[in-house]
């Protein structure tokens, strides 16, 4: 068996744990670590907390999270679209105008209903 086209794709998953690894390994080895009770209080703002964690949040807090993720998601398939435009030709352009025209509609929308104002 022939592992030799598997090289890069090997080599690029090492760099990436290495990457992702290496700097808190460092940092955990040679940071400093001078303990003291501020640092070990679980509020770091500035001021004593006045509610309790598990506070809940509004409705509008997740409508608002949920949105941005749903537009940032189809806005990144603009990125392999545009790479691959010449070669995906006219129905290729054609149907990612009729993606972007659903996400307009949609967007205006929601901008209509006031999802994206935060009061």
């Amino acid at each position: 068996m022939d592992l030799q086209p598997y090289v890069p794709v090997i080599l690029f998953i090492l760099v990436g744990a290495a990457v992702g690894v290496a700097p808190q390994v460092i940092g955990f080895v040679f940071g400093p670590n001078r303990p003291d009770v501020e640092k070990n209080s679980p509020y770091e703002c500035g001021f004593e907390a006045f509610e309790d964690a598990r506070m809940k949040f509004g409705v509008r807090y997740y409508l608002v999270a949920i949105l941005f993720i749903l537009f940032d998601l189809e806005i990144a398939f603009l990125f392999p679209w545009a790479v691959a435009l010449r070669d995906i030709g006219t129905s290729g352009f054609l149907a990612m105008m009729l993606f972007l025209a659903i996400l307009v509609v949609g967007f205006a929308y929601e901008w209509k209903k006031g999802a994206l104002n935060w009061e």
